[in-house]
């Protein structure tokens, strides 16, 4: 299998990338260089929101030929994703666009699944918010190449090594500080997410099978708590004195501490909840998405952390996340 990953260095595309390589495909990476790509994949340097952004990757296709598969990662303006995707309709028999459940409209349903409407998007647009940008994605991956050469990955909460959004790696590095920690409730609250390994491995899988259409990708609902989450978290990261103290959450938004932001991966009941933290991966999980114990995922992102020295490498474009020390403690003290 010949695979074209567009990004590939970091998070998802690393992910995608590695997982590709362990089976022994051919990968081609085609990235602005800023990062290395792993090792034997070959890398081709280009930025694709320049004018001849895609001249090294044209030499390279007219050289080595075309590609079974492109995977896609861009999160920025649709009109780049158009660009991509036209360039390369001749030249690859499928293309997988990495997107993201909020192209879903909101307020979400409870158990919502692909059937959802999704926000309007413009595949010609420049950025204009994330959930508008990826349904534009989406509309321009189809455009190209039709919908049954498209694969919409319509990833949910993303967790894992190589995390550079610093959900995770802020839960982790808050309980190995140890003391009081302020744990959100409920306790018994249920999250959805996916491993980064466990989607590219389904996306692999996917493309060879030439599936097409949106698929939600994220565990099912049930797999993981709030309290499993950041009970992983102490067991393997605490401080021997941190301890968990839970608080309701309509104390903790009485408060003004945000949800998702200042205390990653949590959302109170109501129409948020819902959409983030309850919806159905069926689809997905029908064809053959598998999801790994949240214990591996936890302790596998630590180990991963520990190795750059406890800071994650983190996007310039999103906001960083977590709670100030101050804050936490003014509440606990409350």
């Amino acid at each position: 299998m010949r695979l074209l990953i567009l990004g590939g260095t970091e998070f998802v595309g690393r992910a995608v990338t590695e997982g590709a390589l362990a089976r022994g495909w051919d990968v081609t990476v085609f990235h602005r260089g800023r990062h290395a790509a792993p090792d034997g994949a070959r890398a081709v340097h280009g930025d694709r929101t320049t004018a001849d952004g895609f001249a090294a990757l044209d030499a390279h296709a007219a050289h080595d030929g075309a590609w079974d598969a492109v995977v896609d990662t861009w999160s920025g303006a649709p009109r780049h994703v158009r660009d991509a995707a036209r360039r390369l309709r001749e030249r690859a028999g499928a293309y997988a666009y990495v997107s993201s459940m909020s192209v879903y409209a909101y307020p979400g349903r409870a158990g919502s699944d692909e059937s959802y409407p999704v926000v309007d998007g413009d595949p010609d647009a420049d950025a204009v918010a994330y959930a508008e940008d990826k349904s534009g994605g989406e509309l321009a991956a189809v455009d190209a190449f039709g919908a049954e050469r498209t694969l919409l990955l319509r990833a949910g909460l993303i967790l894992g090594p190589y995390e550079n959004i610093g959900r995770l790696p802020w839960w982790l590095n808050r309980v190995a500080r140890g003391g009081p920690v302020l744990a959100p409730g409920p306790r018994d609250a249920v999250i959805q997410y996916v491993d980064v390994r466990d989607l590219a491995e389904w996306t692999l899988d996917a493309v060879a099978a030439r599936r097409h259409g949106p698929y939600n990708l994220l565990c099912p609902r049930g797999h993981a708590t709030m309290g499993d989450l950041l009970d992983a978290c102490v067991d393997v990261a605490g401080a021997p004195d941190a301890q968990l103290r839970w608080a309701a959450p309509e104390d903790v938004v009485a408060a003004g501490i945000e949800p998702w932001e200042e205390l990653p991966v949590w959302i109170p009941p109501g129409e948020l909840y819902d959409t983030v933290h309850d919806t159905s991966s069926a689809k997905a999980v029908g064809a053959g998405l598998s999801c790994r114990p949240l214990r591996e995922t936890v302790r596998d992102t630590w180990g991963w952390l520990r190795s750059l020295g406890g800071e994650a490498p983190l996007r310039p474009d999103r906001r960083r996340v977590g709670l100030a020390a101050s804050r936490e403690a003014a509440f606990l003290a409350g």
